[in-house]
């Protein structure tokens, strides 16, 4: 994860340490090597740490701790730096220029790196706490008359292993949120883990006792695979057959290019679940038409796939499914003011959208990630009930 934006931390740690040592304090450190020295040690220390990271053969540690610890410092100590560090030196160019007197960056600076690092430790101690309920309806004609009003629980993304230092109460809370809607039905849309079976054991005594009248769904997200572990292809195979047994260990249906159908009297409906079809996963391939294998064009249909941007690539051109539901953009774990980062990767990130035949996905923002920071952005479960008609 780190050698990805290596170079940009590498800037990122280094810049105000050069401007503090070169431009703010060059006089008055001027033959005061242990000042300088003192200075420069929390920043070798970070690179470092940084070089440690990159180097690492998976993707990141699977001591989630050590990430979150690197992440911490980099968002409360070196990101305020730096936007101390450029807002001074903003400020030194226009008094050179002529074009103010005095440098009013630094104090700029000083209150918008506070700020940073109160967002900073706001978003990962106290933005991910707590469980938002979110009501949606979706309307079918399609739908048979016996499952109007149906309801489904939908919860995703729970990255259990990023729940350290305690946090393990964060998911029973979501637990029991899920078990207090008394729905018909639990679906999972993907990322039970991070990168290992092994942050299991301690998540499952809470998930293994979700309850809904037809089961819990779910299926595989682009986590669930041994990608991120990059191990060879046996230990990698081993590790997801163990994933898959440890779902399957707590009660869940999980759903891999399979559907199941669900009745209520003489009507009934179905429940499909795709591979993830994303473009981080390369070992396998979402097989849509196995998935429907069975599945009448008449019939309402409810489609289980991680991420979103399968809807229009696969899902809406190959499939019968009704409505679709996802997950994985996280709402890009970041909501100020309505701007989101998710917007820049995805049209679908955030919601309910409908085209033009009536076929709709759903994408929650899930409960969880791969760095527990949210802003703006609480973990949800959604229950979205299905209606007979059309819709208002």
């Amino acid at each position: 994860m780190i050698a990805r934006y290596f170079i940009f931390i590498i800037l990122l740690v280094v810049f105000p340490f050069l401007y503090v040592d070169f431009g703010m304090m060059r006089n008055r450190w001027r033959g005061r090597l242990i000042y300088r020295v003192l200075w420069w040690l929390p920043c070798v220390a970070m690179l470092v740490y940084t070089v440690y990271l990159a180097t690492l053969c998976s993707f990141a540690p699977l001591e989630t701790w050590v990430l979150f610890l690197y992440l911490l410092i980099l968002g409360i100590v070196f990101v305020p730096l730096s936007v101390f560090a450029m807002c001074a030196y903003v400020g030194d160019i226009l008094v050179r220029k002529g074009v103010v007197k005095r440098n009013r960056g630094r104090r700029a600076g000083v209150v918008a790196a506070v700020t940073v690092a109160v967002l900073v430790l706001y978003g990962s101690f106290w933005g991910n706490k707590g469980v938002k309920v979110r009501h949606v309806e979706y309307y079918s004609e399609r739908l048979p008359e016996a499952f109007n009003g149906y309801r489904i629980a939908l919860f995703s993304d729970a990255h259990v292993g990023s729940y350290i230092w305690g946090s393990i109460g964060r998911l029973q809370d979501v637990a029991d949120t899920l078990n207090s809607q008394h729905a018909d039905m639990i679906a999972f849309t993907g990322d039970l883990q991070n990168m290992h079976p092994d942050e299991l054991p301690a998540a499952m005594p809470i998930l293994e006792k979700l309850r809904a009248k037809d089961g819990v769904f779910s299926v595989l997200g682009n986590h669930d695979y041994d990608d991120y572990m990059r191990s060879d292809s046996v230990t990698g195979r081993r590790n997801e057959q163990l994933l898959r047994k440890r779902e399957r260990q707590m009660g869940w249906q999980l759903l891999i290019d399979e559907n199941v159908v669900i009745k209520r009297r003489d009507d009934s409906i179905f429940v499909a679940g795709m591979h993830n079809d994303g473009k981080e996963i390369t070992t396998y391939r979402a097989n849509p038409e196995k998935a429907m294998s069975g599945v009448p064009r008449e019939a309402f249909s409810i489609m289980l796939e991680h991420t979103p941007t399968s809807w229009q690539r696969t899902i809406l051109p190959r499939t019968t499914a009704d409505l679709t539901l996802s997950g994985h953009t996280h709402g890009g774990q970041i909501n100020i003011a309505g701007l989101s980062p998710a917007a820049v990767s995805y049209d679908e990130y955030d919601g309910m959208y409908i085209d033009d035949s009536g076929r709709a996905l759903f994408v929650t923002t899930g409960i969880g990630g791969f760095v527990p920071f949210r802003l703006g952005v609480r973990p949800e479960v959604v229950v979205i009930t299905l209606r007979k008609g059309k819709g208002k």
